[in-house]
């Protein structure tokens, strides 16, 4: 075994301890150790890590960057051990053209026309399943893969509280239910244990199968409900993602909170807790998700200021 087939264990388990998943990084530097090893290499070089990031022919630029960003972290874990180690810079190979993906806002009848095509769906336990799952979403701002993961004990009806496990960066939390959700989360439990007698999963939402939805499942489905509804047919307006009905959420609380004259800087923590974000900084990112938001937090700063902002 080589130094850097050693390492590399050690040095996922060490990031993997602080919460990070990296899944698609160890799979990455699990290549990156066996190209070294082809070459002969027993230390990382900027030589080394440029030569193996950019080996996928006509792959975005984004992508090679992201390679050699996973080779920077090895590297600069390497070099605490072996300060022969060199480290690629940052933004060596920056990924030109990349821009994040515009997020849909969706409105109310947008909510309302997704949940109505779910309900058209066949067989009876798929259409449950994705009206109520949409529904989910669209008042939590759960990520898709909470959702996913939820078992049917980390739905709590009687105290009205969803239980989020080993969510990003292994975080777990509590997500606090109107009552309303809550009802028709029973609802959906009552006729999922009718339509499905012998689920193969203790997942709380089921394919029609009885085993744990997918994202290609997912995927698919939603495809099928944009089209249904119109919804990916707008011209000029981005393609809406499952993703998106979180973005609709953090930014519907936030204009909710300015229309209402609340104090969003100090409640802002809360909804970072809520939303699974380890700090604000990462909630504060929906504040240029929607003019309407930018246009009220302009608005508050220029009665304090006294001054056009």
């Amino acid at each position: 075994m080589t130094d850097l087939q050693q390492a590399l264990p050690e040095y996922l388990t060490l990031r993997r301890g602080l919460g990070y998943k990296l899944h698609e990084v160890g799979r990455l530097l699990t290549s990156f150790v066996a190209f070294a090893d082809q070459a002969g290499a027993c230390t990382v070089t900027i030589d080394l890590a440029l030569a193996w990031a950019t080996l996928p022919a006509k792959a975005a630029p984004v992508y090679i960057a992201h390679r050699l960003s996973a080779v920077r972290g090895f590297a600069g874990y390497l070099q605490t051990i072996d300060p022969t180690t060199q480290i690629p810079a940052a933004g060596l190979l920056p990924g030109r053209g990349y821009q994040p993906p515009t997020p849909y806002l969706y409105s109310d009848d947008d909510v309302l026309a997704l949940l109505a095509a779910a309900r058209a769906l066949t067989p009876p336990l798929r259409s449950a399943t994705f009206e109520t799952l949409i529904g989910l979403l669209a008042v939590s701002g759960l990520r898709i893969g909470e959702v996913m993961r939820l078992d049917r004990d980390e739905v709590n009806l009687t105290d009205e509280v969803l239980t989020v496990r080993n969510s990003k960066f292994g975080r777990s939390r509590e997500v606090l239910c109107h009552r309303s959700t809550v009802e028709a989360l029973r609802v959906y439990a009552d006729r999922r244990d009718g339509l499905c007698t012998a689920p193969r999963s203790a997942s709380f939402f089921v394919s029609t199968r009885g085993a744990r939805l997918t994202h290609s499942t997912i995927h698919r489905t939603f495809q099928l409900l944009l089209r249904q509804t119109r919804l990916d047919q707008r011209p000029g307006v981005c393609r809406p993602r499952v993703h998106d009905f979180r973005h609709s959420f953090a930014v519907n609380t936030l204009l909710r909170w300015y229309r209402d004259g609340i104090d969003v800087q100090a409640r802002m923590p809360l909804l970072s807790t809520y939303l699974g974000h380890i700090n604000p900084a990462a909630t504060y990112w929906y504040l240029s998700a929607a003019p309407e938001l930018m246009a009220l937090a302009a608005e508050l700063l220029e009665r304090f200021t006294g001054e056009p902002s």
